[in-house]
């Protein structure tokens, strides 16, 4: 009998909670205003999004929002939002989707909305490559957090020493001539190489000129082409002379890495520009000493930088508010506001470039403290050169096969570069 009962009740539980979501999911709003459900997979992100509803709210009385934001584990988000989008039901009305992941939910006709309506009006403020990934047929499906753009951050306690001025370093190789100087000098290597993540190379891949990289621009595998097998060739070298090593832990967030770096151990690394919270999270020893500057270039004249890594932000089509969740989304993401905010509040380089110079920019805060009043100079500067990168269903298959097996084969064990690229070509093809 008790457990009949506890059956009973149960079931009776489980009713109320699908009417609960039932009419949260058909948009009607209260008091309190529209309810706005919306998925993550990073807590930093909420927080931000807790925030901006309220200021939305706050300047807004009249459309108020109850943002819901829930943060789930980054593959159990993702695989739980596609379903959802698939079978048409449980879906939220915004969603924080990876770059990397974004892919998959462009598959033929994409279950998210389009934002040309909200993002061609700022259009003109926008770092627009970082736009373009999100992009289908024309049409805008996610805005991003930040550009990611690619700097390089040279140690110039190091360089001192080898009488090495980090301004005088315009191409690959003044930086490779330049590391052999301090190697020479100090017997610090120049820079870490990474042998189990795409940072180090896809930054190099990604600004030659055109749109070609790991993929051309209208989707063919690019691998062999000297655009990829040049870079390697390249970092291959920068090994075998010791002025580059790999990274200790195979990325540059790893612990290892961390410790290593802090305590001196390589003179420079080139990662995006949301990679300053690392530095003063984890290598609290270099405040003061690290400087920040445009990434070399292959040949002058050449892009100095590419868009790195990101968050794509989407409403869903089963939205039963739609408008409530585009409105927000603008306010969030791509409004002046939003933007100095999420400088303030993540340390990332916001969308709009036109917010880069504003006061709010240079406020104090623990970037600043760390290195310097002037970040934004180096953005300002390299504006035009901040290259896109080609995202497609092909993308997470090309990045595993790099991440396993590509880049171990020619960092660590000194293979052939050609053979080893040729040989990823054909198996995924």
């Amino acid at each position: 009998m008790v457990a009949l009962v506890m059956a009973l009740a149960a079931c009776s539980s489980g009713g109320k909670s699908e009417s609960s979501a039932s009419a949260t999911d058909s948009g009607n709003s209260s008091a309190g205003g529209v309810k706005l459900e919306m998925w993550t997979f990073n807590e930093l992100h909420k927080t931000f999004y807790d925030d901006m509803a309220k200021r939305w709210n706050a300047a807004n009385p009249e459309k108020k929002i109850q943002l819901t934001v829930n943060v789930y584990p980054y593959d159990d988000m993702h695989n739980k939002l596609l379903v959802a989008l698939q079978s048409g039901t449980g879906a939220p009305d915004l969603a924080d989707i990876e770059l990397n992941k974004f892919p998959n939910f462009l598959k033929g006709e994409p279950q998210l909305i389009p934002l040309n309506d909200i993002v061609e009006p700022e259009i003109s403020n926008l770092v627009k490559s970082r736009l373009d990934i999100y992009a289908k047929d024309g049409q805008y499906y996610g805005i991003d957090f930040h550009v990611g753009a690619a700097v390089i951050y040279y140690n110039k306690e190091i360089l001192d020493k080898a009488g090495v001025n980090p301004d005088d370093i315009v191409t690959w190789a003044d930086y490779e001539a330049a590391g052999k100087k301090v190697l020479d000098a100090t017997g610090v290597p120049m820079t870490t190489l990474e042998t189990s993540d795409l940072w180090t190379l896809w930054p190099q891949v990604a600004q030659a000129p055109g749109k070609d990289d790991f993929q051309t621009a209208d989707g063919q595998l690019n691998i062999t082409s000297p655009i990829v097998s040049g870079p390697l060739k390249w970092q291959q070298n920068l090994i075998k002379s010791k002025i580059a090593i790999p990274t200790p832990g195979g990325n540059h967030h790893a612990e290892e890495y961390y410790g290593m770096m802090n305590g001196g151990g390589a003179a420079s690394v080139w990662m995006p520009m949301w990679y300053m919270g690392r530095f003063t999270d984890y290598m609290p020893d270099l405040k003061g000493k690290i400087v920040i500057k445009p990434m070399p270039v292959w040949n002058p004249g050449e892009p100095r930088s590419a868009g790195m890594g990101g968050t794509g932000t989407a409403v869903t089509k089963t939205s039963k508010n739609q408008d409530a969740a585009k409105s927000f989304l603008a306010y969030a993401k791509l409004s002046k506001e939003g933007n100095i905010e999420i400088w303030k509040q993540l340390g990332f380089d916001p969308l709009r470039s036109d917010v880069w110079d504003a006061p709010e920019l240079k406020e104090p805060n623990k970037f600043t403290d760390y290195f310097g009043p002037n970040i934004f100079d180096i953005l300002t500067q390299v504006k035009s050169e901040i290259e896109g990168v080609n995202i497609n269903e092909k993308t997470p298959a090309i990045s595993d096969a790099f991440k396993t097996s590509v880049i171990t084969r020619i960092l660590l064990d000194n293979e052939d570069v050609d053979k080893v690229l040729s040989e990823a070509a054909n198996q995924l093809k």
